[in-house]
């Protein structure tokens, strides 16, 4: 701690934003950087805890509290304070492979944790973590690093996402010959395709998957095990398999007029935009445009804040989006209170933008739909609603009631289910006769990540449901270690 008085000199400071109505005509970063003296200053602002809780991930309450990839954030902010710059590099990768894409994608449970934050602004853990990185990639300190020695070892990292790339990273570095299968064109998975452009741009995605291949990790695109790919010649061919394929199985909304014509998943918009924008700058057409549109987003969560803003860039007619929760408050309520992550009313860069344009936030909440009613051509024009009450018994049930008189129509001509996952898609867990548990994620347990087949491990959301960027980097970095230690007999990996 280089500064005792940090957190009474400075206040908190995170990354400035662009102007809401000048970014939404391009695709690029919404954000911009702070200075090189105001990122010292935000790193004076960590405090010496005695025990600090904002690197020791956990969960409370059903929610992430702290990093669960075990960050070593004090000691990294402490270096950006003392402009060691190189040092807290080699901190930060300690524990983090891609502290980029978190420091871009994650929603910092880090900072819910802080002990500052008990009763002021917590330390802008994510925008220091952030700008270390790119520091160090601006000045060429993120090199590859290949293995000194190979082992005759050979393993298949089925899936690209977070704990994909993680786990193969440090195979890798074990020095076994891995081999990543990716189901898409561009490898990423979720990073690629499912968080857009302006939040998480695919050249970071690719800087990174470029110093892989440099580490000797083969890539393996537009391919899908199981289909493209026979299962028996993975088997046949690899010493060890791992599955990293996400939960990728949409929830879906079962009410009346379902089946309309322009009612989609929300990841199917998110995708077909990214890779219509990624192959010909949308020039090809082949996406979901909401131009001219009213737009509905159901879901409340980061997914849905992608599709407002995703939406507001086609220039769509209107836009809403439906929250099945009451509006939360500014502060934490008494049953939720540090180092929890707090349940708090938040403003995030998709309603920043929706409120740029159409004069407000563009959030409903408590509400349900009921029905979608079609036109004569079978497409959707409008959502029946109505409002609900939501109330929690002593065991924590929560039960939603209609409040009679609240029916409202909205017109709608694009809808996008924004509800999350039921879990992994079972084509190839069930060809594997993988068990899965009673979420129909595959069954492993946490820390150890064998599934019931010999030499077969899983991590990351296909493990434990639909969850966290960082918690998939932390079971991927973990299944690694677990998988060299089968192979070998022991490990060398955190």
């Amino acid at each position: 701690m280089g500064k005792p008085t940090g957190f009474i000199d400075y206040q908190r400071k995170t990354r400035p934003e662009r102007d809401p109505k000048t970014r939404i005509n391009d695709w690029d970063d919404y954000t911009l950087r702070l200075e090189e003296t105001e990122l010292k200053e935000q790193g004076a602002r960590c405090m010496d805890c005695g025990i600090p809780t904002c690197h020791t991930g956990t969960m409370l309450n059903g929610m992430t509290s702290g990093c669960p990839v075990h960050h070593l954030i004090p000691e990294w902010n402490d270096l950006v304070y003392q402009g060691q710059w190189q040092e807290a590099l080699k901190r930060e990768h300690k524990m983090n492979n891609f502290p980029e894409f978190t420091g871009l994608a994650c929603p910092a449970p880090c900072e819910g944790a802080c002990v500052l934050g008990i009763n002021e602004p917590a330390v802008a853990i994510r925008s220091i973590e952030l700008e270390i990185v790119e520091k160090g990639f601006k000045e060429g300190w993120v090199k590859p690093e290949p293995p000194e020695s190979r082992t005759d070892k050979k393993v298949a990292v089925v899936g690209s996402g977070p704990a994909g790339l993680a786990c193969a990273a440090q195979l890798n570095k074990a020095g076994h010959n891995v081999t990543v299968f990716e189901r898409n064109d561009r490898i990423g998975g979720l990073l690629t395709y499912g968080i857009p452009e302006m939040k998480l741009p695919y050249a970071v995605v690719e800087r990174r998957v470029n110093l892989l291949k440099e580490e000797g990790i083969t890539f393996v695109t537009n391919t899908e095990v199981g289909k493209d790919y026979p299962v028996s010649k993975l088997q046949n061919e690899f010493d060890s398999i791992i599955l990293c394929g996400g939960a990728t199985k949409h929830r879906d909304l079962e009410v009346e007029g379902r089946e309309l014509k322009g009612i989609h998943y929300a990841m199917d918009f998110l995708h077909a935009n990214t890779k219509s924008l990624l192959d010909s700058n949308l020039e090809d057409g082949k996406y979901l445009s909401a131009k001219d549109k009213n737009v509905v987003v159901i879901g409340g969560g980061d997914t849905g804040t992608d599709c407002l803003a995703t939406s507001v860039r086609h220039k769509c007619k209107s836009l809403t989006q439906f929250d099945i929760y009451e509006k939360k408050g500014d502060v934490r309520p008494d049953n939720n209170p540090w180092p929890q992550w707090p349940i708090i009313h938040r403003v995030e860069y998709g309603q920043k933008e929706a409120a740029a344009v159409f004069g407000k936030d563009p959030r409903a909440y408590a509400v349900m739909t009921k029905k979608f009613v079609g036109d004569e051509n079978g497409h959707v024009k409008e959502i029946h609603t109505i409002d609900v009450e939501t109330t929690t018994d002593e065991h924590g049930r929560r039960t939603r009631n209609e409040i009679p008189g609240t029916e409202k129509v909205w017109p709608a001509e694009l809808v996008l289910l924004a509800i999350g996952f039921n879990g992994p898609e079972q084509g190839l867990i069930q060809t594997l006769q993988v068990e899965t548990d009673e979420r129909t994620n595959v069954k492993a347990e946490y820390g150890k990540y064998q599934t019931n087949i010999e030499g077969v491990f899983a991590a990351g959301d296909m493990r434990r449901g639909q969850s966290l960027i960082v918690w998939a980097i932390n079971e991927g970095r973990e299944a690694a270690r677990e998988c060299d230690k089968y192979l070998m007999g022991e490990t060398s990996l955190p």
